[in-house]
């Protein structure tokens, strides 16, 4: 979330900037720094009630002692008491509207971020690969997968439902080798290998920005109060929840392979075929915590870790900064990198690499501190899909399909596959 102070003392800035991501936030902004100033106020006239508290109950025993009547004295003890309690319990309720408040808030896009509505307005940075040509008509992955038995969503949707898969045979195991192969790359990188599990709690999906305003498009068990993770960031970034962590440590670099169901609420009628759009889907993530100092430096670093797996494999991306209107709800910058698929004559997005800064550090308490003597700061933390595996196979076999109906299998995946192609 963001930092109250940091509200206050800059309020047209803040609104000027929130204002970039196409949605006034200035009614939510006013609303803080008004239950703020409430709060203030309260807890001096509190704080003033308790010493006149104190004061008084020292006297009590010298009067008492002189043979005074205190009857009065404690009846107004008695009344002050009962409204220390009332005042105490409304900046409870204030404290809690303001935290409410400040959940429902998105990050500041960050002053390098492109201002635009929309994903049109997205700026390329780089591209690399060439895009593939074909002397034949080529296919989608969906048809590719069919034909060559691989991919069966009909059976999946019968065993469970629509934006579901069955891998099946070498369909399966290239699933599985690209898995490892990203992990032995980002391993190799420097980063720490993390098996999370699959399931969160509320706290989780909060720290990183999912709760509360992103409900509707997770997976909650019913019985108790777990969610489906949505990415392996949510687990990962929340190890370190309410921590203090050495700035010896930093930056810390993690990826992980799991499972990641998303709801898809209001995307009906998009991507229906294919692996483009799932809702239970396999991703290998990269996550750092980092000092505010290198945070923008490393999420350069970062996005290119994303693409050096993709370059391995031959794929033709580029990497696109989000405009401020086509940006996640926690992110201070992003770069996406989208990988051209034949079918759609376009790139798609496969990775997305974000900075949140201290947005997500706040809602989850994670601090360091440089020296042991210093004061705890809030870490900067990063994250980027490292890459999205479904999405990889389909670029792999559009890419890589041949007149045949086979699939060339990259270079770098055949120690994993023990085979160069896949056949009809």
């Amino acid at each position: 979330m963001l930092d109250i102070r940091f509200i206050k003392e800059n309020k047209e800035f803040v609104k000027e900037r929130l204002l970039t991501r196409g949605k006034d936030f200035s009614e939510e902004i006013d609303r803080v720094i008004a239950l703020d100033e409430e709060r203030r106020a309260l807890i001096a006239d509190t704080e003033a009630q308790k010493a006149r508290q104190n004061a008084v109950s020292k006297q009590i025993p010298l009067l008492k002692k002189e043979g005074k009547d205190v009857s009065a004295i404690f009846a107004e003890m008695k009344e002050l008491s009962d409204k220390v309690k009332a005042d105490t319990d409304k900046i409870d309720a204030i404290d809690a509207e303001i935290e409410n408040t400040l959940l429902c808030i998105p990050n500041m896009p960050d002053v390098s971020v492109p201002i635009g509505a929309d994903d049109s307005e997205n700026v390329e940075i780089r591209k690399w690969g060439d895009v593939p040509t074909f002397d034949f008509e080529p296919q989608a992955h969906w048809d590719i997968g069919a034909k060559l038995g691989i991919l069966d969503p009909e059976t999946a949707a019968k065993v469970t439902g629509a934006r579901f898969h069955f891998y099946k045979g070498l369909g399966a195991k290239l699933e599985r080798s690209i898995v490892s192969y990203f992990l032995d790359n980002h391993v190799e990188a420097g980063y720490t290998e993390i098996f999370p599990p699959y399931m969160v709690n509320r706290a989780s999906m909060r720290g990183t920005g999912q709760l509360p305003k992103f409900e509707e498009d997770a997976f909650k068990v019913s019985n108790n109060d777990y969610f489906l993770i949505p990415t392996a960031e949510v687990p990962v970034t929340n190890m370190h929840r309410d921590e203090i962590l050495s700035g010896a440590q930093l930056p810390i670099k993690y990826c992980a392979y799991s499972a990641c169901f998303r709801a898809e609420a209001g995307s009906a009628g998009r991507d229906t075929r294919g692996l483009i759009r799932q809702h239970q889907f396999n991703k290998v993530e990269l996550v750092k915590f980092t000092t505010p100092e290198t945070s923008f430096d490393e999420l350069e670093s970062l996005t290119l870790d994303a693409q050096k797996v993709l370059k391995g494999l031959g794929l033709p991306h580029r990497v696109v900064c989000l405009s401020t209107g086509d940006m996640g709800f926690s992110s201070a910058k992003t770069y996406d990198i989208e990988v051209y698929m034949p079918s759609y004559n376009r790139y798609v997005e496969i990775s997305s690499c974000s900075n949140f800064v201290d947005y997500q550090a706040r809602r989850a308490n994670i601090k360091f501190k440089a020296d042991a003597k210093d004061k705890a700061r809030f870490v900067h933390t990063l994250n980027g899909s490292g890459v999205a595996v479904g999405r990889t196979v389909a670029a792999i076999i559009e890419n890589y399909q041949n007149a045949d109906g086979s699939v060339t299998i990259p270079e770098a995946l055949r120690k994993y596959m023990g085979v160069d192609v896949i056949k009809p």
